[in-house]
């Protein structure tokens, strides 16, 4: 398997890590889009959210019970958004599963057009 974020996890390729344990690693995007622009991705590799089952959705849990953390960490100290991308059209670039961590400034109100 040749995956971008299985070589950062493994220390192949240098990120600036933002948090660390046993199971995730957050690390600040190298094209951010606000100051506080932070992946969040398990070890465990997964290929998007379409791959998380039973026995590995723990360390979805994981991760949103230290995203507050990892966002402050990050420089987000008065609000946050988390996205995650799931395939092609959604624009997911790296097949393993990641989320996105913005913020660190006034984010745009919403991204879609509202339903009138």
């Amino acid at each position: 398997m040749d995956c971008l974020f299985c070589s950062i996890i493994k220390g192949d390729i240098p990120s600036n890590k933002v948090y660390e344990d046993e199971k995730i690693l957050a690390f600040r995007d190298i094209a951010p889009e606000a100051p506080c622009h932070v992946l969040i991705v398990p070890k465990e590799h997964i290929e998007s959210t379409d791959g998380i089952t039973p026995e590995n959705s723990d360390v979805v849990a994981h991760i949103f019970e230290h995203v507050a953390e990892i966002a402050k960490l990050g420089g987000a100290s008065n609000g946050y958004r988390v996205i995650t991308n799931c395939g092609h059209d959604a624009c997911q670039s790296v097949p393993h599963l990641h989320f996105h961590v913005i913020g660190g400034t006034q984010l745009p109100a919403h991204c879609f057009p509202e339903n009138d």
